[in-house]
């Protein structure tokens, strides 16, 4: 089997005294696309943010591409990581202000240094990157608009070229299609699975049709704890029914 990307070990989050992630064993490996399902509130994005060191964990140990996040890492050690894993977020954090092909760019910040990062000055082989990774999206012809002009189809294309951009090792995808229409959002699964090809891929998924379009593996959490670890072909409506049934 390949090598863990991701290792969790008697992980507990919390926040005021109550636990809102609980999760004693958990391993991703290298190439999986794994799905995490579950109610709202059950721990799907907390445990994404916990893999991005963006909430800190108060019992256990995080692994992440061969790093250990922890509350007293390094800022170096923990940009570094960053520079590896994409995400994909439910608002896309775009720069409204920015043309498309502006957006894609910062997608390449991660390997470029000094004075030049500050500025947002790519050379042209960048620019040539960027542009196209929109083509491979379909959104060659969007490059020289800004994203506060663009329809939400339009932005996921542009979100989806800034992890082309990136390249990332790991991507993290929050619940990427759920201001999308039924259409838009298959098309924008089978970018997203392109776009992660090279890539291990955990996204949580809200509608459980598209499934079978993002993973080979799903997770089911409730209440902050894994209920099931399963291949996609036997997630069924019997273990749905029973994972989101009222606590």
């Amino acid at each position: 089997m390949s090598a863990a990307v991701v290792s969790l070990h008697d992980v507990r989050c919390e926040v005021q005294g109550r636990i809102i992630l609980q999760i004693d064993h958990l391993h991703v490996h290298a190439g999986e696309r794994v799905a995490v399902v579950g109610h709202n509130g059950a721990g799907k994005s907390t445990l994404l943010k916990v893999l991005s060191g963006l909430v800190p964990i108060s019992q256990g140990r995080v692994q992440v591409l061969g790093a250990h996040v922890s509350p007293g890492m390094r800022q170096q050690d923990l940009r570094a990581l960053r520079s590896k894993v994409g995400h994909l977020w439910q608002g896309l954090h775009l720069v409204g202000r920015l043309r498309a092909l502006d957006n894609v760019l910062i997608g390449a910040l991660g390997r470029i240094r000094g004075w030049r990062s500050w500025l947002r000055l790519y050379a042209a082989p960048e620019q040539a990157l960027a542009r196209l990774a929109l083509e491979r999206v379909g959104a060659a012809d969007l490059a020289d608009v800004r994203c506060d002009q663009l329809s939400g189809g339009e932005r996921q294309k542009v979100a989806l070229a800034r992890l082309l951009m990136q390249g990332p090792e790991l991507v993290l995808a929050d619940e990427p299609t759920a201001a999308l229409d039924p259409v838009a959002a298959a098309q924008s699964c089978a970018q997203l699975f392109q776009a992660a090809q090279q890539a291990t891929l955990i996204t949580v998924v809200h509608n459980t049709a598209l499934l079978p379009l993002l993973a080979d593996r799903v997770i089911g959490l409730r209440q902050g704890r894994v209920m099931f670890d399963l291949p996609t072909a036997q997630v069924n409506d019997t273990v749905l029914n029973q994972l989101y049934q009222t606590p």
